[in-house]
């Protein structure tokens, strides 16, 4: 399966739409769409991952990255609406609190900086 990758403008937020599976194959696509926006200055990232069906740990590296490039500029990464085996994948690393990670992209969106997990 293919990942596609679509971007929308929520004021100064971002909200990254993923779908598909996101694994070694795919997350090279997603690293360059995130690259690309870091190098605009849009440092404020929601990742939409209601669509992702499989998350492995290159995806997994792709949003720590993405993470650590926003924190160091100030910003933001919050993933939001993942299925169930993702957000499984997210929990038994340890990364489901550090990305910030919300049942819905509108609750990412108007959350603060606490994580509301």
């Amino acid at each position: 399966m293919s990942l596609t990758v679509q971007t929308e403008q929520r004021g100064d937020l971002v909200v990254v739409s993923v779908a598909g599976e996101l694994d070694m194959a795919t997350a090279p696509q997603l690293q360059d769409q995130i690259s690309d926006l870091l190098e605009k200055g849009r440092n404020r990232l929601i990742f939409d991952l209601a669509e992702v069906s499989f998350c492995d740990s290159t995806g997994l590296s792709v949003f720590v990255r993405a993470k650590n490039s926003t924190d160091d500029a100030g910003g933001v990464v919050r993933l939001a609406a993942p299925q169930r085996g993702v957000l499984r994948i997210l929990e038994v690393s340890g990364l489901v609190e550090v990305l910030h990670t919300y049942p819905s992209v509108d609750e990412a969106v108007d959350a603060q900086e606490s994580p509301a997990t």
